[in-house]
């Protein structure tokens, strides 16, 4: 059964491996959205400094300069297997052990999320890929949460946090399973964050998450950007805001 894949007893045949002349950046920040994506390649990106590649073909890595400091930039896929798969290929190109991942997510609690950036506290592991990287459990813990938390504090930017559940297939979200996790705490669903946490605890990554969903950023010190938004949602280029803002939070001498 996938509960017993968890092997730390023998070695991967496939390991990602340190590229020898690998670029060195303080942060990667990965989104999901073609729009910001496009976005961020106009307004803010100075180079392409790697690439990552699938059958899908080729996933650029860009450079992005803020305060001094170097971040790396891509668009991933929607899923769980591919986000993981495209992270550990970045840790074989990059010198980086920290991970801003942002997107959309489904909200199951409209009353507490409606208007905030929800950042997860753990994810319940509705997945195959976490089962790979951790011994089975119904959640993975998110443990740089309350960084994030106190982040959007600082920031002025309206927030909760609660449980995520994470799926393998959206299609079968279910009313009964819906009202099972609501009644368990989550506030969210998406589909990579438990396998995302996992892969990136075994590997000693830092990350840190933050879903959108519907109106947010309500906080008038993100307000006056409004003019650079797509179609809202999660292609929300106010996004891309808050995560290199995070991005440059987190990676401040002593955190």
């Amino acid at each position: 059964m996938i509960t017993d894949t968890f092997d730390n007893l023998s070695e991967a045949i496939i390991n990602p491996g340190v590229k020898e002349d690998a670029v060195a950046v303080d942060a990667c920040i990965i989104t999901f959205s073609d729009k910001i994506e496009k976005f961020v390649v106009e307004n803010f990106v100075s180079g392409e400094i790697a690439a990552l590649w699938c059958a899908t073909g080729k996933t650029p890595v860009y450079l992005i300069e803020k305060n001094g400091k170097r971040f790396a930039f891509y668009k991933t896929y929607v899923g769980a297997p591919i986000t993981v798969g495209l992270i550990e290929d970045a840790t074989f190109e990059l010198k980086c052990k920290k991970f801003i991942l942002f997107g959309g997510a489904g909200c199951l609690d409209k009353e507490i999320a409606h208007g905030k950036v929800m950042v997860p506290t753990a994810g319940y592991r509705d997945e195959g890929t976490s089962y790979h990287y951790m011994p089975a459990s119904d959640y993975v813990d998110m443990p740089n949460a309350p960084v994030v938390e106190a982040f959007m504090k600082e920031f002025g930017i309206p927030h909760v946090l609660g449980k995520t559940w994470t799926t393998d297939s959206f299609y079968r979200e279910t009313r009964n399973n819906f009202a099972k996790r609501k009644a368990d705490g989550c506030i969210s669903v998406e589909m990579e964050s438990a396998g995302v946490q996992a892969m990136c605890t075994f590997r000693g990554l830092d990350l840190y998450v933050f879903f959108t969903s519907g109106d947010l950023l309500d906080a008038p010190e993100w307000d006056d950007r409004g003019k650079n938004y797509t179609s809202g949602g999660q292609h929300d280029v106010g996004h891309f805001d808050i995560a290199l803002a995070l991005a440059d939070y987190v990676t401040e001498e002593g955190r």
